[in-house]
């Protein structure tokens, strides 16, 4: 019970946090990454503060072995840099610059019905089942 409530305030102050920083707001996106025109860069300091807050958190948590609400800790291990790292990135990026969504504020935006948000989340979700089949296509033995 004591994760079910620790996720939901989680996601909630995380919502919270996005709605607020303007995440939600693709127009507000779209104008950060519109470096040559009319750069905002507000969103700059929104991942600045993100980064600064984590990685404390982060650096704690890899000398742990359990969360403090006693889960395993599954941090990443991978430190190569790849060409599925680039591509991936690259999608992201660019999905990011055409929808001015991410993952995050893309769900938060679809309890405002947004129109935009809902067709990014489809769009995402049969993007995740598309990897998915790839990978097990790619590699039967794991499946």
């Amino acid at each position: 019970m004591m994760r079910l409530l620790f996720s939901l305030a989680s996601g909630l102050l995380f919502g919270l946090g996005l709605i607020i920083s303007g995440m939600g707001n693709p127009a507000k996106v779209l104008a950060f990454l519109d470096l040559a025109g009319n750069w905002d860069p507000s969103l700059a300091l929104v991942m600045l503060g993100a980064i600064t807050v984590a990685a404390p958190a982060f650096w704690l948590a890899r000398r742990r072995e359990r969360s403090l609400l006693g889960e395993p800790l599954m941090l990443p291990v991978a430190r190569q840099i790849d060409r599925r790292l680039l591509l991936g990135s690259l999608a992201f990026g660019v999905g990011w610059g055409v929808a001015g969504f991410c993952p995050g504020p893309a769900l938060v935006s679809l309890l405002a019905w947004q129109p935009k948000a809902w067709i990014f989340v489809a769009s995402m979700l049969v993007g995740m089942v598309l990897f998915a089949l790839l990978e097990r296509r790619r590699s039967p033995a794991s499946a």
